[in-house]
């Protein structure tokens, strides 16, 4: 009986302790909250935006790989998002995959000085510029039209976009972060090799932050 009434206390007083401890806990300086934003300039946050690629590998699997240390700027105005202009440039020489060997392969040159499989030893920096912006009725989601210019092509691309949380962030600066998705087709940009084994259709998500400048 001794026993049971410990438990039992110990269970009353966890009961008690876990809305002490939860508002105590520190909450997240991000908050899917519009009002938070406020107009300027702002420049992407290089060691949080991210493009994440996918693509169909023999019907077996998703392969995933990593574009990082984006840089550019967004250009905001919450009287008047729709004007709203993004300009990003992403290092294709820095993608990142699981497989050291598809790395290479993916910067490996052309063999015997022909056209490379993948981007080449020396690719130039892909570049997304925005041309449009359509908002949806709570202003939380949009569709963002511009021009993607990857592996010396250039092709229009409308991204769905979604408002993710702006507050101040841990630089101290006023921050705003969005999540994005698209598909394009790399034949539209010359990537061709492997194509169906490797789906030709290359699916985008976008984690994207930016400061306040």
């Amino acid at each position: 009986m001794r026993r049971i009434a410990s438990l039992t206390t110990l269970f009353a007083l966890a009961v008690v302790a876990v809305p002490v401890v939860v508002a105590q806990a520190p909450s997240a300086p991000g908050a899917p909250d519009k009002s938070r934003v406020t107009a300027g300039t702002y420049a992407a946050d290089p060691a949080h935006t991210m493009v994440v690629w996918r693509v169909d590998h023999l019907g077996f699997s998703n392969y995933t790989g990593i574009f990082g240390d984006v840089t550019g700027t967004l250009v905001l105005d919450p009287a008047n998002p729709a004007a709203a202009k993004v300009d990003v440039t992403i290092p294709v020489s820095k993608v990142t995959t699981a497989s050291a060997g598809l790395t290479a392969h993916l910067l490996r040159a052309g063999k015997d000085g022909g056209k490379p499989d993948f981007f080449g030893p020396a690719p130039a920096d892909a570049r997304f510029v925005s041309t449009a912006v359509v908002l949806d009725d709570d202003g939380t989601e949009a569709k963002v039209t511009g021009n993607l210019t990857l592996n010396g092509v250039t092709r229009p691309v409308t991204l769905d976009v979604e408002f993710h949380g702006a507050g101040m962030g841990m630089t101290k600066k006023e921050t705003v972060g969005f999540e994005a998705e698209t598909t394009i087709k790399r034949s539209d940009f010359g990537v061709l090799y492997g194509i169906p084994f490797v789906s030709d259709e290359v699916k985008l998500d976008i984690h994207a932050a930016f400061e306040k400048q």
